[in-house]
């Protein structure tokens, strides 16, 4: 087991908070099986950063993140003082160019992505957990290891406990729990509120999850005493298993939050919030899932919605599968790829 773990992550409004949590759950493992862990990240959310702490991961706070040069006139110093270790990239902005770096300079690399979308990878181990990642096409060094699919699924410890957990189907489902990412720059959230009081089930009640970088929080609050459907609004969850495991079904984007809630064996309307997302939504479509895409009208998600609530056989099955795909296995399988590949590096017998 190689000591350090260097992990590159941001989180912004823009980009979500998905990447640097699913990186947390790497981090948390990596610590768990007696390593260290250094983060080096451009996030100036403090909700995100005390979770960091509260791990006692080493962080290094960047000012502007790449492609702005000083990015990796830092990143590189600190990569300086561990020489030979793992570095992880996880965002859609680390291009072609910062991999060739971070080699150059003499680390291993592992790349965390979800589209394929640059045109060559030059990292050492390529991850894509999705259940889309082996049907895309990679182009990579002849000693790339690709790492694709839902065996590779990062969970956080916190979830991990629950492994041993069966979820019961109620007849109707009455709890509905809404969680749309760690920012929701436009506001989504707000669109659910407004259709939760649309759905005629008899009884509803929500919690409502906002994330840590949700700028919208007191026009969320407003709207939740305006509606006729109880509403609980949750500001940065720390309890997420038990808020799904309270839950009959969900509602949440199509982004990381999709493998908490399949390994949590939540029913779940998944609402596709960016381009991003339209390729995992479509293999969750054809998955069984119930997917609503963008643009989105009230009319046809309130109708996703009671369908969801009244089928118990649609729940079942959704529920089934969701457990199936995800064994919460996927950070250990990572760390051994990762010391494997150290091991069998020239000069390392």
């Amino acid at each position: 087991m190689e000591k350090h773990l260097i992990i590159r992550v941001d989180a912004r409004a823009q980009m979500g908070t998905g990447h640097l949590m699913r990186c947390l759950a790497l981090a948390q493992a990596w610590k768990d099986a007696g390593g260290q862990v250094v983060f080096i990240t451009a996030c100036q959310n403090e909700g995100l950063l005390q979770r960091l702490r509260e791990e006692e991961f080493d962080i290094h706070l960047l000012a502007r993140p790449y492609p702005d040069p000083s990015d990796w006139d830092c990143t590189k110093g600190i990569l300086a003082a561990y020489p030979n270790t793992w570095v992880v990239l996880d965002g859609y902005h680390f291009d072609e160019a910062y991999q060739q770096q971070v080699k150059k300079a003499g680390h291993q690399l592992l790349t965390i992505d979800d589209m394929a979308h640059l045109k060559h990878y030059y990292a050492d181990i390529v991850l894509n957990q999705n259940l889309h990642a082996e049907e895309l096409r990679y182009s990579c060094e002849p000693h790339t290891r690709l790492l694709l699919g839902t065996r590779y699924v990062l969970l956080r410890r916190e979830f991990l406990a629950w492994k041993d957990w069966k979820r019961e189907i109620p007849e109707v489902a009455r709890r509905i729990l809404v969680t749309l990412g760690g920012s929701d720059p436009e506001n989504h959230t707000l669109k659910v509120i407004q259709a939760l009081q649309k759905v005629d089930v008899p009884g509803l009640e929500a919690t409502v999850i906002i994330g840590a970088s949700n700028p919208h929080a007191d026009v969320l609050e407003a709207a939740v005493r305006q509606n006729r459907t109880p509403i609980r609004l949750v500001n940065d969850a720390k309890n997420m298993p038990e808020l799904m495991a309270w839950a009959d079904m969900a509602v949440s984007g199509a982004g990381s939050t999709i493998w908490e809630l399949m390994f949590m064996a939540l029913p779940s309307n998944f609402l596709v919030m960016a381009e991003n997302q339209s390729l995992a939504a479509e293999t969750l479509n054809k998955f069984g899932a119930v997917v609503t895409t963008r643009p989105w009208q009230q009319t046809d998600f309130v109708h996703h919605l009671r369908r969801l609530a009244v089928s118990m056989e649609l729940r079942k099955h959704i529920s089934m599968l969701s457990r199936s795909v995800i064994d919460g296995l996927g950070a250990s399988r990572i760390i051994d790829a990762a010391v494997g590949y150290s091991l069998a590096l020239p000069g390392n017998g």
